[in-house]
């Protein structure tokens, strides 16, 4: 690695430690309580004014639970593939397929049914779903639809919404979320058209 490469890695540190935290939907203030970190240095260290240091990502990757290779972005040497740790949120089993931060990120989602009624959210980006097996409800503002396995949905995070299964069984789901202003583009024949 060059001092470019070093510095790359290094500047690419704060937005993958924000990127994990909010995935967890930990706040700063829960991950000082955590780590014993002042939430003004997380907060700086997560914006970039602060430089990761051992004594830092230690017992941030201790808090989170993973590799601090993981937390600072480390290749792996003379290996492609992606090692997923899957992470468990509520009735939800998160798996990363990309390793590097990026506009785009992809995920499987392995989504557990839950009792009482879905609460549709908003945040900045764009999302698009595809379903493994099973089958997905997806409330998409004023909109109820459900997916099966082989459909896919896209769609501006802006809007109010929510997904999870369809009924009583998980449903496995490949996401891919990007940023505000950045869609995926995807060429699919219609039903019963062959190729």
């Amino acid at each position: 690695m060059n001092d470019n490469a070093y510095a790359r890695v290094l500047a690419e540190v704060g937005p993958r430690l924000r990127r994990l935290r909010q995935e967890r939907g930990v706040t700063l203030t829960a991950l000082s309580g955590a780590t014993g970190i002042s939430v003004s240095t997380l907060s700086r260290l997560e914006s970039g004014g602060r430089k990761a240091t051992l004594e830092l990502l230690l017992p941030l990757a201790h808090a989170h639970q993973v590799p601090l290779d993981e937390l600072v972005g480390a290749p792996e040497v003379g290996d492609p593939r992606v090692r997923t740790v899957p992470v468990r949120n509520g009735p939800m089993t998160v798996l990363p397929l990309t390793r590097q931060p990026a506009a785009l990120q992809a995920f499987k989602l392995v989504l557990d049914p839950v009792g009482g009624p879905p609460e549709q959210r908003t945040h900045e980006g764009y999302e698009w779903l595809y379903v493994l097996s099973g089958r997905l409800r997806l409330l998409l503002a004023d909109r109820d639809v459900e997916l099966r396995a082989g459909e896919a949905a896209e769609f501006d995070t802006r809007l109010p919404h929510w997904f999870g299964p369809a009924g009583d069984e998980p449903v496995e789901v490949l996401s891919l979320f990007g940023r505000q202003g950045e869609r995926m583009h995807v060429r699919a024949r219609p039903r019963g058209q062959a190729g």
